[in-house]
C-alpha cells in the first residue's frame, strides 16, 4: 500500500484518521479463460512475456524473476473467494521480506484499531510504517476477480524489486496479506522486447471526470486500454483504479458502493456483495512522468449480453463519478 501524498508521513496520518473518524461516526463460468482473452485477435501474440499468477486459497504464486519492458499477468484464481493483485515497486533494495515484515503488520494493526473504534491507538499504529514506505510506488496489477475465474493484466515495468499483495479481508476483518496473500519478484535490465497491446475498448479515470468510456459497447472479447489521467490520494490512504464488474438482477447497487473501501470495518470484506461477478481491472497506477507508461495498463474482458459497471475502489464511489453502469446489447 502507498502514501500518495508528499505531506510529511505523520502530518498525513493524522489528517487521514480524523477524515475516517469524522466518515464512521456521522454467471459464473469454469477457468481457464471464461474471462481471457484469445491472444491471436486481439494483438497480444507477439507478447512472449506472460507471467502466470494462481491463487488456490490464500496465496499468490508466481516466478521470482521476469525481463522488464511490457508484461501480460494472466491471473487465475482458484479459490472460493474475491481476490486481486496489486503490483508494488519497492525502492532501493527493499524486498518482500522488508514488506512482510514492516508494511503488513502495521497496516493489519491499524485496522484492528480502526475495527474497535480506538483512534489513537490505530494512528500509532500506522506511524510504525517504514519511511521507505512513502517511496513505494503502485505499478497497476489484475482487478477483482471472483472465484473460478480467470483475468489478464498487461503493464510496462521497469527494473527493480516487486511484490504483488491482496489487501480484501476475510470475514474476520483480517487482510488477505496478513494470511499470506503476498509474493515478491525482481524485474532484470534484459528487455522482454513485447510490444505495447492493441486494444479494442478504452476506459478513463480521473479525480475531476471519474470514469469515462464509450457506453456504445458491443458483445464479445474486449483488450481495454485503461487510462489514468491523474493520480491523487483519497482518505483511505489510496489512488483510485478501474474494475469490472457484472450485475445480476439481484445485485445492489448501494450495498457495492459501500463495499469498495477498505478503510470501513465492515467493508471489502468477504463475503463479497451478492449478484456481483467481479471480471478484473487494472489497479492503481502512479502517472510519472519519469517513468515511461506509467498512467496506462490493459485488461481483457468478454462482454456478453447484459448489465455491467466500471467502478473504483475508493470511498463512496458513485459520488466521485467512479460508479458507471452500462448495458451490453445482444447484437451490435
Amino acid at each position: 500500500m502507498k502514501n500518495l501524498m508528499k505531506t510529511p508521513k505523520k502530518i498525513f496520518y493524522f489528517v487521514w484518521m480524523c477524515c475516517l473518524a469524522l466518515l464512521y461516526s456521522c454467471e459464473t463460468e469454469p477457468i481457464p479463460g471464461q474471462n481471457g482473452i484469445n491472444e491471436a485477435n486481439l494483438g497480444v501474440r507477439a507478447n512472449k512475456n506472460v507471467v502466470n499468477v494462481t491463487t488456490t486459497h490464500m496465496d499468490l504464486e508466481m516466478q521470482s524473476s521476469i525481463p522488464s519492458g511490457w508484461t501480460t499477468f494472466q491471473y487465475e484464481n482458484n479459490s472460493h473467494n474475491t481476490h486481486f493483485f496489486i503490483i508494488d515497486k519497492l525502492p532501493g533494495d527493499k524486498t518482500v521480506e522488508d514488506s512482510k515484515a514492516e508494511v503488513v503488520p502495521a497496516f493489519q494493526n491499524g485496522m484492528d484499531y480502526i475495527g474497535k473504534g480506538e483512534w489513537d491507538k490505530a494512528l500509532a499504529a500506522f506511524g510504525e510504517l517504514p519511511d521507505w514506505y512513502g517511496k513505494l510506488i503502485y505499478t497497476g496489477g489484475a482487478g477483482l476477480l471472483s472465484p473460478n475465474r480467470a483475468t489478464q493484466a498487461t503493464v510496462y515495468l521497469e527494473p527493480g524489486n516487486y511484490v504483488i499483495e491482496c489487501y480484501v479481508k476475510n470475514s474476520e476483518g483480517v487482510f488477505h496479506v496478513t494470511n499470506g496473500m503476498i509474493s515478491g519478484f525482481t524485474v532484470t535490465s534484459d528487455l522482454s522486447g513485447n510490444k505495447e497491446p492493441k486494444s479494442t475498448m478504452e476506459v478513463k479515470i480521473s479525480s475531476g471526470n471519474g470514469i469515462e468510456f464509450d457506453e456504445k459497447t458491443y458483445p464479445g472479447k474486449h483488450l481495454i486500454r485503461a487510462f489514468f489521467e491523474d493520480q491523487t490520494g483519497y482518505s483511505h490512504f489510496l489512488g483510485h483504479d478501474i474494475h469490472l464488474v457484472k450485475l445480476e438482477e439481484n445485485a445492489d447497487l448501494d450495498e457495492l458502493n459501500n463495499w469498495m473501501n477498505w478503510s470501513n470495518p465492515n467493508s471489502f470484506m468477504t463475503p463479497a456483495p451478492e449478484g456481483v461477478v467481479f471480471m478484473g481491472g487494472m489497479q492503481d497506477m502512479p502517472v510519472l512522468d519519469e517513468i515511461p507508461n506509467s498512467n496506462v495498463g490493459y485488461f481483457d474482458a468478454h462482454l456478453k449480453p447484459g448489465t455491467y459497471a466500471f467502478i473504483a475502489e475508493v470511498p463512496d464511489p458513485r459520488s466521485k463519478g467512479m460508479f458507471k453502469v452500462f448495458t451490453v446489447p445482444s447484437a451490435r
